[in-house]
């Protein structure tokens, strides 16, 4: 690392790259028998926010034998220095290149971010391909959300871990480090060992057949360790908090405290993947979050906490947690963040019990204008609460708010676009009676990018023509409500639409993509659609065959060999209820709707049997 110090004064934010915050991690290099670099394949101030890399990294630290460093994309200037110095990537926390560790492990929770991974592989000095790498390289492992669908990352990735890794992760390091001390064994059977651990997926121990019409015809193992089945894993107790988490020298995207208050959502909305792929319903205990706050805000220096969740005021009795926090840490001035909440009123009063000083801005995410379509893709929120909420907050002293929509959802209208005008006029006009001063509104629109295992996985994305069409409506119809209007590049949904229900054909497309310079795809200043299309044209694909075709409910999807747990009769029945506009009840409150995870989950199980009760 002779050059970085000469390097770090021409980049900008040469603490992305410095290491050494307060609570990293610095082990003995040569006592340690494992060497595990977690990354995440965007900016450092994104990655350090990320709380999943966070906990892995408290989980195997706390291992004598293993080590866990980080690493973060470069951007451009500090890519650019360090080919000019021929100066591998490296770890924030020992600096050693990423190709002296044993095994790198990628975050994948955003699919724009996959032309990055195998830009860090190549700054690595790393084949990109694993059909190219051999026992001298390290294992390249990823997990997160985007791994569910594995197949377009499948021809540079050794393994894949599905789901929640606060176990499986140990269990495959235990393995690796077997196989290790042994140093006896070929890298090839050692993939297939870890093939037999729960929630392990070695893309090269299958094999992907297409028919003439470019649809699988079939995903067959190719080796007896190899289940024809791979069971996503899951934690039934959320482990503990972390309470010494890395505090970054830069300021972070979520430059807060964190405490994952509960894991899973139980509402049901058709569209979300997170609400399908984080079930079932877990929550922390009340003091063991209390406890958490005090210890994090001695370890951190923050005095802001962020209380994290998918639905956060779902969480049972959230009001008196609240109220316990901002007694136990009143002499710490403790300002609480409660992200994710409904629009309701009870969500108003715990927002307006928060120690967070002035009322500034609200967020709501009503994803629909109409009250059809809101029942359609299950987001159980009426206009009528909505309004009184507005009504409520502005004559509190909230001085706007933000509302998140999605476009193209599924039996979407014209009438469903000029709805959202319609209620968003409402809103402006509900927030400015108070006359305790302007009520800004502000109106996000994002494409609807359908994702696999949720209802919606079958469905047709908008074109780009009607996509944009819609956005036109849009700014047509608030040009004179005083809302401001922004949206997401409909091309970047697009391309993000593709590679989240493509197929193991995509990796040809994503090398192609990284050849033609893509890095940092979610980034509107780096993303270049014509360069991708160019990919797709040299790869001979179209993405219109991922991304504009109705699939039956029959054909064999790409991750159908990945088993969330949610099972696809319940997925297909949702799916049928979309277009009858029928709502599904959420089976906390109500009866257990048999999702599938009833035989995995003891809490389901007693749902499940209540419910067989209750109809006999």
């Amino acid at each position: 690392m002779t050059h970085l110090d000469s390097i770090l004064p021409k980049v900008t934010r040469p603490a992305r790259y410095t290491g050494g915050e307060w609570n990293s991690i610095t082990k003995d290099w040569d006592a340690i028998d494992v060497k595990l670099a977690l990354i995440y394949p965007d900016l450092y101030e994104i990655g350090t926010s990320n709380l999943g890399l966070s906990i892995l990294y408290d989980v195997v630290n706390r291992q004598p034998w293993a080590l866990a460093e980080r690493a973060c994309a470069p951007w451009l200037d500090m890519e650019a220095e360090m080919r000019k110095a021929s100066l591998p990537l490296f770890s924030l926390e020992s600096r050693h290149p990423l190709k002296e560790f044993d095994i790198l492990g990628f975050s994948l929770g955003y699919e724009l971010t996959y032309t990055n991974v195998l830009n860090m592989l190549d700054l690595a000095g790393i084949p990109l391909f694993s059909a190219q790498r051999d026992d001298s390289h390290p294992l390249i492992i990823a997990g997160g959300s985007c791994t569910l669908n594995a197949e377009p990352m499948a021809e540079f990735i050794d393994l894949f871990v599905l789901g929640e890794g606060e176990e499986v992760l140990l269990e495959l390091l235990e393995t690796f480090r077997r196989w290790k001390l042994e140093g006896t064994r070929q890298k090839q059977e050692l993939l297939r060992e870890l093939a037999l651990l729960p929630g392990v997926y070695v893309p090269s121990l299958y094999r992907v057949d297409y028919g003439d019409d470019g649809t699988i015809s079939a995903i067959v193992p190719t080796a007896p360790e190899a289940s024809p089945s791979i069971v996503r894993r899951l934690v039934a107790k959320l482990p503990p908090a972390v309470t010494r988490p890395v505090v970054p020298f830069v300021e972070a995207v979520h430059d807060r405290a964190a405490i994952e208050i509960q894991r899973g959502c139980t509402r049901g909305c058709r569209f979300c993947q997170a609400g399908t792929i984080y079930r079932p319903l877990r929550e922390r205990p009340k003091e063991e979050v209390l406890e958490a706050a005090g210890e994090l805000l001695k370890n951190c220096g923050y005095n802001e906490l962020s209380l994290l969740s998918l639905s956060t005021s779902d969480y049972s009795g959230i009001d008196s947690l609240v109220n316990a926090l901002a007694a136990r840490y009143r002499e710490h001035y403790l300002k609480l963040s409660l992200p994710s909440l409904r629009i309701d009123n009870f969500s108003l009063r715990l927002i307006a019990s928060l120690p967070s000083g002035k009322r500034t801005g609200l967020t709501f995410a009503p994803e629909a204008g109409s009250e059809q379509l809101r029942q359609a893709i299950n987001k159980g929120v009426s206009e009528e609460e909505m309004l009184q909420t507005i009504k409520t907050a502005a004559e509190k002293g909230w001085n706007g708010v933000k509302l998140y929509f999605l476009l193209g959802l599924p039996t979407e209208t014209a009438e469903d676009v000029e709805s959202i005008v319609q209620l968003v006029q409402k809103i402006c006009r509900v927030g400015g009676k108070t006359g305790r001063g302007p009520f800004r509104v502000k109106v996000s629109a994002s494409p609807f990018v359908p994702k696999a295992h949720t209802p919606f996985q079958w469905v047709s994305q908008h074109t780009e023509e009607e996509l944009r069409a819609k956005v036109e409506a849009l700014r047509h119809g608030l040009k004179r409500s005083g809302a401001h209007l922004s949206w997401q590049d409909a091309r970047m949904s697009l391309l993000e639409g593709v590679l989240a229900r493509g197929d193991r054909r995509l990796s040809q497309v994503i090398y192609h993509a990284w050849q033609l310079g893509c890095t940092f795809d979610a980034w509107s200043e780096r993303f270049d659609y014509e360069k991708w299309l160019t990919a797709f044209d040299r790869s001979g694909l179209d993405p219109s065959f991922y991304n504009h075709r109705q699939r039956p409910l029959e054909e064999l999807l790409p991750w159908a060999h990945i088993d969330i747990g949610v099972s696809a009769a319940f997925l297909k029945s949702e799916y049928q209820r979309t277009f009858k506009g029928e709502e599904t009840e959420d089976c906390r409150y109500g009866q257990c709707k048999a999702c599938g995870l009833e035989q995995w989950h003891p809490s389901c199980q007693k749902r499940h049997q209540a419910a067989l009760g209750a109809e006999a």
